[in-house]
């Protein structure tokens, strides 16, 4: 397959295409899940598909696949390629749309260089990756690969109190396919690394291993407000000040840990949010990660032993919620060798490395064989209008995916 090549212009030119669509008046790209704005990312990308040629099925989790099946086959497994595209607030362009416009450009690319696989050859856009207007991320590949149910999936109710299967019904994309109708053979990645790992060491192509656990929970602290003025320190019962002892605890044990464990308090929110009061409502969020997952285990019990012990000291109530946990995956060995190959065969340089984000593929290694495809990201920038990777490492990374799906196509059986 190294004697093929992508079109790059179409390739860049759908990527910056796409990134335009969903901009504010400030010129802020926020393409919510199921939002008027992803909806309109949502029909471009459904246009793409069909201008190709290929099938368009969409599923009841709003999960569009653009299916091509070669030649009359139809019994066989297909192999899936994809991403998602709906964004972070205030996001950059390639997060995700990369991975979706990547598999549809190979598959265009091995349409017109008329190569005749085995099986179907699947693009994907997954729902709701990014988990940030409805809760877990990874929504559209979890119910998918049969992890959520899609009943409570579309009750999902969002941070702007609406729910998630009214939306996908009002934007057009509540299909009628269950998830799961297609079953793979192999699901492949290709993403944009969002770390500093393979820029620093000047490496071109990540064959991704594995993805590192991941634990979401709300904490919420209940205190009592009062006057900012009259009421002694030792008196108080400040949730507000609970809550900044906890970012703090978290920051320092993952600091002066020997692990990769980081924690991360992304939202916090006071109540009643008033400079000259006392806080009696604090609530965070806590995102811890790990490759392991007995360390990440232990990571969550550090937390639950501090925030008993921080209840008794600041006098507060502490509640837990969980919102999402996802243990460390590890992606199938062979197809990890075949992207080291293919990068090899094309003179360019790879490394094995973990995943620090999550990512839909580690829902669907739970269904099929699966891998990633990293390329560098300039100074390991994402979820950030100044995410950038190089145009020449964007086209490598594509090629080597051509080259994968070329191989796993033209498989009869594992």
């Amino acid at each position: 397959m190294s004697s093929h090549s992508i079109d790059s212009a179409r390739l860049l030119g759908r990527i910056r295409m796409l990134g335009d669509i969903g901009r504010d008046v400030d010129g802020r790209l926020s393409r919510l899940a199921a939002s008027d704005a992803e909806k309109l990312g949502r029909d471009q990308f459904v246009t793409w598909i069909a201008d190709a040629g290929l099938e368009v099925a969409v599923d009841r989790i709003g999960n569009i696949f653009g299916i091509w099946r070669a030649c009359g086959i139809t019994d066989e497994k297909p192999v899936i390629l994809g991403s998602h595209i709906d964004t972070v607030i205030d996001a950059g362009i390639y997060d995700g749309c990369y991975g979706v416009l990547s598999a549809l450009e190979v598959i265009q690319t091995l349409k017109e260089d008329g190569f005749v696989p085995s099986r179907p050859i699947v693009v994907a856009a997954f729902t709701n990756e990014e988990g940030v207007r409805y809760a877990p991320d990874m929504m559209g590949s979890l119910v998918y690969a049969g992890g959520l149910a899609v009943e409570t999936a579309l009750a999902t109710v969002g941070t702007d109190g609406t729910i998630l299967g009214g939306e996908l019904g009002r934007i057009g994309y509540a299909g009628p396919h269950e998830p799961g109708f297609l079953s793979p053979h192999a699901y492949i990645e290709l993403h944009i690394e969002q770390g500093p790992v393979l820029e620093r060491e000047s490496i071109t192509i990540g064959a991704v291993e594995s993805v590192q656990g991941i634990s979401w929970q709300r904490v919420t602290v209940e205190g009592d407000a009062n006057h900012a003025g009259t009421t002694p320190i030792s008196m108080r019962r400040d949730a507000g000040h609970a809550a900044a002892r906890v970012i703090t605890f978290l920051r320092d044990r993952a600091k002066n840990s020997n692990s990769p464990t980081v924690a991360t308090v992304g939202c916090i929110s006071f109540e009643p949010n008033a400079i000259n009061v006392i806080p009696s409502r604090a609530t965070l969020t806590v995102d811890l990660r790990d490759p392991d997952e007995e360390r990440l285990r232990q990571a969550e019990a550090a937390l639950v032993k501090f925030l008993d012990a921080i209840s008794q000291e600041e006098h507060v109530e502490v509640s837990v919620e969980r919102l999402a946990r996802f243990e460390p995956v590890r992606f199938d060995q062979r197809i990890v060798a075949k992207i080291e190959k293919a990068a090899k065969d094309r003179g360019l340089t790879s490394r094995r490395m973990t995943s620090g984000a999550g990512h839909d593929a580690q829902m669907i290694a739970r269904i099929a064989p699966a891998a990633m495809i990293f390329v560098p990201s300039i100074a390991g920038i994402s979820h950030n209008p100044k995410e950038r990777t190089n145009d020449e490492h964007l086209i490598a990374g594509v090629n080597v995916l051509l080259d994968v799906v070329g191989e796993l196509a033209r498989e009869v059986t594992w």
